[in-house]
């Protein structure tokens, strides 16, 4: 009986030819798989950055302003995850291409894998060039591709190949030949199976030890071991009332777990609070470097402070408020010796994300720490551990600076910060705000006596009022809880009688210089937004 060729020559991909690719692809993926699994466990050991971080940094530096922005608005906290996720996306889609190619031919293979590793050394290079360390994730992860390309693409050939010579041998009788087929690609098809397996779990191993390392390495210098001292002066307990305790309304004191993260850090820094130093210079008569146990056997103190993002909508949860552990800025600068005409602070994160903070509110008698604390614990990597700048009255961009390690006083006319070079503001006073937390926005409530609950900000000079109006009629002014100074933010109720069917409640508020909050709607950019935050909702 003649040999029949079931391989159709029209649009149909043949079989053979399918999987080919399906073989190719999961090879492709796998190796980048074992690349990224090897790079996260040496970045790990050494503490540095993976090569997807790496590149993710040079992207966030070469986006425009427009798109950043158009990000933060969209994707909020979660912006970071988005594009770290789409780099992987295209790792991978480009390792499957590259799959299907080494199966064919090897070198184009390789090659391909090798300008991956270029454009990472680049990257590494770029954002981290005094780190020695720096190239070795891109390094390890270059030949764990490379060794597991090569092992699965071999593997992928014998699967393809179950004759001796490479063909299938012709059978002589036809009753047997799909036996004969079969018994033959079968070993050859388990271990392609097998090598996969082993790559994909060793890859997944190799990049949960690089995530687990840090810590577990950190030894005495990992935020566990750290142990704050009192403050010189602690604060008394909240006065009593400042938490209304509505269902539904933002507590006074934002849990850690729940305070927002807005920053450029694509991966949270893990430093080792041991090996942590700050340097104090620039236009300063005697310059200086502070480690963790000097800072921590200074005189300590608390403040309660709101934080905000300039990146918060009306209405935006984008707000927080902690009771920070740190030392006073003024009387760091005071010791370094602030010469004339340094107008900005110019603070450096770990990451190299810089900040610009003008030097006169500083040094004006607010509570402006170089903070160590935070709700009772030392800060959470998230949120700058081992210290970071906290300065009631401006938002966030210029000057709350996390992971600090450099301070440099210079002048805003010589040197622009990370957002100044993208044309946001660099003097960002935080304007007043006020927010309707309960009811929920699109919520039902029971119609009749209904509480109308939220909160209102205006740093650094305190809100004096609050008015809420329903259904566009009078205003009125709410009740305000009580504060603990003029740096937080207060929770505001009010109580009306409702008929059944839509409502709209709105609000504004005033703070203790007379300003009363604008209804002009402005996005955030650059300097912070305005507007009435209203919403609607249904009594029933």
């Amino acid at each position: 009986m003649p040999h029949v060729n079931t391989e159709r020559r029209g649009g149909t991909t043949p079989p053979r030819e399918g999987r080919r690719i399906v073989a190719g692809s999961a090879t492709g993926l796998l190796a980048v798989g074992a690349a990224l699994g090897a790079a996260e466990l040496v970045a790990g050991m050494t503490g540095s950055v993976s090569p997807v971080v790496a590149v993710g940094d040079v992207v966030v530096d070469a986006t425009p302003a427009f798109l950043m922005e158009w990000a933060i608005a969209l994707f909020g906290t979660a912006d970071k995850v988005v594009l770290v996720t789409g780099i992987t996306a295209v790792l991978f889609g480009a390792g499957a291409v590259l799959g299907v190619i080494a199966l064919r031919r090897p070198v184009l293979g390789y090659a391909g894998l090798a300008v991956f590793a270029l454009a990472g050394l680049a990257a590494v290079l770029l954002r981290r060039a005094d780190d020695p360390w720096a190239a070795a994730p891109v390094v390890a992860g270059a030949a764990a591709g490379a060794l597991a390309l090569a092992l699965l693409s071999r593997s992928a050939r014998t699967a393809r190949r179950p004759g001796r010579e490479g063909r299938p041998q012709a059978p002589a009788d036809a009753e047997t030949a799909p036996a004969q087929v079969g018994s033959d690609r079968g070993p050859g098809r388990r271990g392609f199976v097998l090598t996969a397996t082993g790559v994909l779990v060793g890859s997944a191993t190799a990049g949960a030890l690089g995530r687990w390392l840090p810590d577990a390495l950190g030894g005495a210098g990992a935020r566990s071991a750290l142990a704050l001292p009192a403050a010189a002066e602690p604060l008394p307990a909240l006065p009593s009332g400042t938490d209304l305790g509505v269902p539904g309304l933002a507590p006074f004191s934002t849990p850690n777990a729940d305070f927002y993260r807005i920053d450029t850090a694509l991966t949270v820094p893990r430093l080792d609070s041991t090996r942590w130093r700050l340097r104090v210079h620039g236009m300063v008569d005697e310059p200086f470097e502070i480690d963790m146990d000097e800072l921590l056997a200074l005189p300590l103190v608390e403040a309660d402070i709101t934080m905000t993002c300039v990146s918060n909508q009306v209405g935006g949860d984008l707000v927080g408020n902690s009771r920070w552990l740190g030392f006073p800025l003024a009387d760091l600068l005071r010791r370094a010796g602030v010469q004339s005409g340094a107008d900005q602070i110019l603070s450096t994160s770990d990451d190299g994300w810089t900040c610009g903070t003008p030097t006169e509110v500083v040094m004006d008698g607010r509570d402006a720490l170089l903070a160590v604390g935070m709700g009772g614990e030392p800060l959470p990597h998230e949120h700058g551990y081992p210290a970071r700048m906290v300065v009631p009255g401006l938002y966030g961009f210029v000057s709350a600076t996390k992971w600090v390690t450099d301070i440099k006083l210079t002048r805003f006319a010589d040197e622009r910060a990370y957002w100044a070079r993208r044309d946001w503001a660099v003097r960002a006073p935080i304007k007043v705000m006020s927010r309707v937390d309960v009811p929920a926005p699109l919520g039902r409530v029971p119609s009749g006596d209904t509480v109308l609950a939220g909160v209102a900000w205006a740093q650094h000079r305190g809100v004096a009022a609050v008015e809420v109006s329903v259904d566009d009629g009078d205003w009125w002014e709410a009740e305000l809880a009580q504060v603990p100074g003029i740096d937080t933010w207060v929770q505001w109720v009010a109580e009306t009688a409702l008929e059944p069917g839509p409502h709209t409640v709105r609000v504004r508020a005033t703070d203790a210089t007379g300003r009363t909050q604008t209804s002009e709607r402005t996005e955030p950019i650059p300097d912070g937004a305005t507007g009435w935050h209203s919403i609607r909702f249904t009594a029933e």
